[in-house]
């Protein structure tokens, strides 16, 4: 599918020109400390505003076995930001924030329809629970955004936590 490039888009993100919009679908998410996954609905959308970064939100909740929505389970909130030439791609900076209290800097590359980040610094409120890192991938596939994340938190070690499975619904 070819990459429609909005007039205002900046020159820094065009390597990121195929993220721009909404996606939803859906995925699963667990964890060796939860009894079970759980099936799950996402939504996450990336938009621009003429600046050299991509807005960042992201909603998921618990699914029944009808597909139906449950109960809010996370959000994320950030930025985007692409940096300069590294290897076959270009460096990237993600900063994210959610409710639960933690706020994470990602560093990674864009290399075509395919990002890898891991977490550079994680912090987290006196209240917050236990995240200590994180590993993100983000692809395209079959004009699918697909994308996966391991973290090590609450005293485990790095490990799969959640992906997902998302179809564009429209372009910023």
């Amino acid at each position: 599918m070819p990459i429609e490039l909005s007039d205002d888009l900046p020159t820094e993100l065009v390597p990121l020109a195929w993220l721009v919009g909404t996606w939803a679908g859906a995925g699963v998410l667990g964890y060796p400390t939860m009894e079970r996954d759980l099936q799950v609905g996402q939504e996450i959308e990336f938009r621009h505003d003429g600046r050299p970064f991509l807005e960042y939100t992201c909603r998921t909740w618990e699914l029944d076995d009808d597909g139906e929505r449950i109960r809010p389970l996370q959000g994320e909130t950030g930025y985007w930001r692409v940096g300069a030439p590294e290897g076959s791609g270009r460096a990237l900076e993600v900063l994210l924030t959610h409710p639960s209290g933690v706020a994470e800097i990602y560093v990674g590359t864009v290399e075509g329809p395919r990002i890898s980040l891991r977490t550079d610094v994680v912090a987290r409120t006196a209240t917050a629970e236990e995240h200590n890192a994180a590993t993100r991938m983000y692809g395209l596939v079959e004009g699918d955004l697909l994308w996966v994340m391991e973290k090590a938190a609450l005293g485990q070690a790095m490990a799969p936590h959640i992906s997902a499975r998302l179809k564009r619904l429209a372009r910023a």
